[in-house]
């Protein structure tokens, strides 16, 4: 196992700039998983580890659980790299000392809809543009149990390090697709799922429609909205009641509610 204790490490000079550049992500397939939690969540998701840097080997292995020993140990890559050096690359202190470099998955829309149940219900998201907002909105879809998020036309990659982190790796538990508004209509429509936007126009109250069918609930950005092409495609539109001055809640908020509701109809 090599040991790494310079920051000007060509192995840490790569890891940092796949943390910071979106284009070198996808160029190469690869993302950086930062923490003990979200690792074990990522090789539980079926990822594959590429390398692995610890500030302690043998604390590495003492805390990470049984199950996923085996697939770390493996590993071809492992680093131990100096505090000072953990230091440099890690995004926040209490991540256990450990950080992965993985190989990225192919997320399309096809290969989401064949275990999707017979009354689905899906988050559709429109151009998102803050990684921390999709994290969190991943986060609630996980804690109620969603079906799949999908990202339309998105304007963050899934694979940011801010989105990671903010899901606590529910990116890597709740089943996520991207592709174009167009492809995911097209894909509702094949699956005879109800589209549902959230918009303040020509819309009923949340909680008056029915999300016990076959539910995609479609939110766009909060500085414009939807697009026409989900206005027009939409089977019926609803609203959160705002009964103050402002006209709109941050999305993941707002996503929180309408997945709540469902899952209240649903029980």
């Amino acid at each position: 196992m090599e040991q790494i204790t310079s920051t000007q490490n060509p192995k840490i000079k790569h890891l940092l700039l796949l943390q910071q550049k979106s284009s070198l992500r996808r160029k190469e397939g690869l993302f950086v998983v930062e923490g003990k939690r979200e690792i074990e969540h990522c090789i539980s998701s079926g990822y594959e580890i590429d390398s692995i840097f610890t500030i302690s080997y043998d604390d590495y292995v003492i805390n990470i659980r049984v199950p996923y020993l085996t697939m770390l140990l493996s590993t071809p890559l492992v680093y131990e790299v100096s505090a000072k050096v953990y230091e440099k690359i890690a995004y926040r202190g209490s991540t256990e000392g450990i950080i992965a470099i993985v190989k990225a998955k192919q997320q399309n829309i096809a290969t989401l809809g064949v275990n999707l149940p017979e009354k689905p219900l899906l988050i559709v998201l429109e151009s998102v543009e803050k990684p921390g907002n999709l994290g969190a909105i991943l986060r609630t879809a996980d804690a109620a149990c969603v079906d799949g998020v999908i990202v339309c036309d998105p304007l963050t990659d899934l694979y940011n390090p801010n989105l990671i982190r903010s899901s606590i790796g529910a990116l890597f538990t709740v089943p996520t697709a991207i592709c174009s508004s167009e492809e995911c209509i097209q894909f509702l429509k094949e699956k005879n799922i109800q589209i549902l936007t959230a918009q303040l126009q020509d819309s009923s109250l949340y909680y008056e429609q029915d999300m016990t069918k076959g539910t995609a609930i479609v939110m766009g950005t909060e500085s414009t909205g939807l697009t026409d092409i989900w206005r027009k495609a939409a089977d019926a539109h609803i609203r959160i009641p705002m009964l103050g001055k402002l006209d709109s809640l941050n999305v993941s908020v707002s996503a929180a509610i309408l997945m709540y509701e469902a899952v209240r109809q649903r029980k």
